[in-house]
């Protein structure tokens, strides 16, 4: 698919490329780009300023995955994510208007911190918990069949949020009062969120066409880990450690988004949980190419480009800070361009094609 009209060169996905970048195996011979995902309301404008579906019937049951194939080669990943269908465990949000320029209609969903749906035995025992049997891989096997040969999947979804799933199913401070006089409780739930997490992950790693699994885990907050580094050692890091054991036998990566500072468990995460790559940067925090300095030999590093700066600066101030990040972190492989977080719906579509555009002209 040409890119006519976005981009000025030419990306010919390379999801072998994507995944040697990861393991830092020497310097690339392009940038690659990966990101948590993209929002609904930009992926629909992009489909749309572009003509990308306008061969793909509305109807086609796998319309969604056509939508993905089309998308993700238009932008230049070499990639797509792809998700157990099925697996959804359901907590209180509280529902807000959107004020974004791409709003979405339904408003904005944002946890509750107080409550969650479990705070006591008799909640937990009637929480209606997904059953990862139950869960339909349709995605997962239309991509095998049908996925460009130069592509590869990333498998992610409702596994590998441990910390996360502590927080919604409890509430945050719930779980703070919890860890202090209802340990057996987090204990109970930790245990039951990682067994329906090894469950999910064995299914998803059956897939020949998935070469890496995506953990999304937010355990952090600007200045610390939300709960205690030795609450994440005891509750949350085995679980990841088990995603990457399983996810390593079967010769495939383990890659992990989490917000926050993580500077407590880092070297928890490196040298036992042994993740491949680390995910989610922004600048209040800590900037990507310095992270690159203290952990680049080590792990690779996805991502960077800081959210509120792509949401505040013009098309030279996002081109020149692309050129000094990738001057610093491409060299040796181990590092993909992207969003330091996600490419959200506030941030100007113009920008983040920016960014993608000259990260395509990189070296050239």
């Amino acid at each position: 698919m040409k890119r006519q009209g976005a981009f000025s060169s030419e990306v010919k996905p390379d999801g072998e490329g994507l995944v040697n970048c990861i393991k830092r195996q020497g310097t690339p011979e392009r940038v690659h780009f990966i990101e948590l995902y993209l929002d609904e309301e930009v992926q629909q404008t992009i489909c749309e300023r572009y003509d990308l579906l306008e061969d793909v019937r509305g109807d086609d049951p796998y319309f969604d995955q056509q939508k993905q194939v089309r998308l993700q080669r238009f932008l230049g990943y070499d990639y797509v994510r792809c998700n157990l269908e099925g697996m959804e465990m359901p907590y209180y949000q509280t529902e807000v208007s959107d004020t974004a320029e791409l709003g979405r209609s339904g408003g904005r969903r944002y946890q509750n911190e107080t409550k969650g749906p479990i705070s006591n035995w008799r909640e937990f025992e009637e929480y209606s918990w997904p059953d990862p049997e139950k869960s339909t891989s349709r995605a997962f096997e239309w991509y095998e069949k049908n996925l460009p040969d130069d592509m590869c999947v990333i498998g992610y979804g409702r596994f590998g949020h441990f910390a996360e799933y502590l927080n919604r199913l409890m509430g945050y401070e719930t779980l703070c009062f919890a860890l202090y006089d209802q340990r057996d409780l987090v204990e109970a739930i930790s245990k039951k969120v990682l067994e329906i997490s090894q469950a999910a992950v064995a299914k998803v790693l059956e897939f020949e066409r998935v070469r890496m699994v995506w953990g999304s885990d937010d355990m952090g907050f600007k200045t610390g880990t939300l709960i205690g580094p030795d609450d994440l050692r005891e509750y949350v890091l085995p679980g990841h450690k088990l995603m990457a054991q399983m996810s390593h036998a079967a010769d495939k990566l383990y890659i992990l988004h989490s917000c926050g500072n993580l500077r407590d468990i880092m070297s928890d995460l490196i040298e036992d949980v042994k993740i491949d790559a680390k995910h989610s940067f922004e600048d209040t925090i800590e900037r990507v190419i310095d992270v690159k300095k203290t952990y680049g030999e080590q792990i690779a590093l996805l991502g960077g480009m800081d959210v509120d700066f792509l949401c505040r600066s013009n098309e030279d101030e996002i081109r020149r800070r692309v050129r000094e990040t990738l001057d610093v972190c491409q060299e040796g492989g181990g590092y993909c361009l992207g969003t330091g977080n996600t490419v959200t719906n506030y941030i100007p579509v113009q920008n983040y094609l920016t960014m993608l555009d000259e990260g395509s002209r990189y070296g050239k």
